[in-house]
């Protein structure tokens, strides 16, 4: 488990006037820019400081989060398997939290064509996905996207032909299917998650997604 580092994430922004979990999501997606394009989705467990503190102090003392923090904890989980093969809403769909867990978020980045494109998708025998890396006018975008267990969602989305931070959407409902995926791994156990009605599979452990 890692937090991304305080100060340039997992901060409350009091001067930009935003809520602590949009803080988080603009933090987080900055964060994941340094490290450059073509890199692998990233899950992150969100808790508060406070009460990670209060449960787990060496490990919040680990993670540098500092006594009376009014802040949202973004601890890294690990690469999710087969996210290079599988779609990430099937991955996440195999993913329930721990009740310690208050949310989680996603940064992925995808190609987005525009509705036009639809014309030339190949047949049920072409290579769908080689066509739309190769198409003229696709548009590659990092996403970051955090759901909390009261129901607060939060997305950002950059292209990569405009990667500044200036020009950094940013929204509650920018990629709402794949909030809907994250806010259903947070569904308690015993209730009927809306695309599985034997519920979500059963999670334990320290702030780290069960995936299995």
């Amino acid at each position: 488990m890692r937090q991304v580092p305080e100060g340039e994430t997992c901060r409350l922004r009091k001067d930009e006037g935003v809520s602590r979990l949009e803080g988080v999501v603009i933090d987080l997606e900055r964060h994941s820019a340094e490290a450059g394009w073509d890199v692998p989705p990233r899950l992150f467990a969100l808790v508060e400081a406070a009460e990670l503190r209060r449960h787990e102090p060496a490990l919040a003392e680990e993670l540098g989060i500092s006594p009376g923090a009014d802040s949202i904890a973004a601890i890294e989980q690990p690469p999710l398997p087969g996210s290079d093969a599988a779609a990430i809403e099937d991955l996440l769909g195999t993913i329930a939290w721990p009740a310690r867990v208050d949310g989680c978020a996603l940064v992925l980045e995808r190609i987005v064509l525009p509705p036009e494109a639809e014309a030339d998708l190949p047949g049920e025998a072409g290579d769908l996905d080689g066509w739309a890396v190769e198409h003229s006018r696709r548009e590659d975008v990092r996403v970051a996207v955090g759901v909390l267990r009261d129901g607060s969602r939060h997305s950002v989305l950059r292209l990569r032909r405009h990667d500044d931070d200036a020009a950094v959407l940013s929204g509650p409902d920018l990629v709402p299917a794949l909030a809907d995926a994250l806010a259903a791994t947070l569904v308690p156990a015993g209730l009927e998650r809306p695309d599985d009605p034997e519920g979500p599979h059963d999670a334990a452990g320290p702030p780290a997604g069960d995936a299995r």
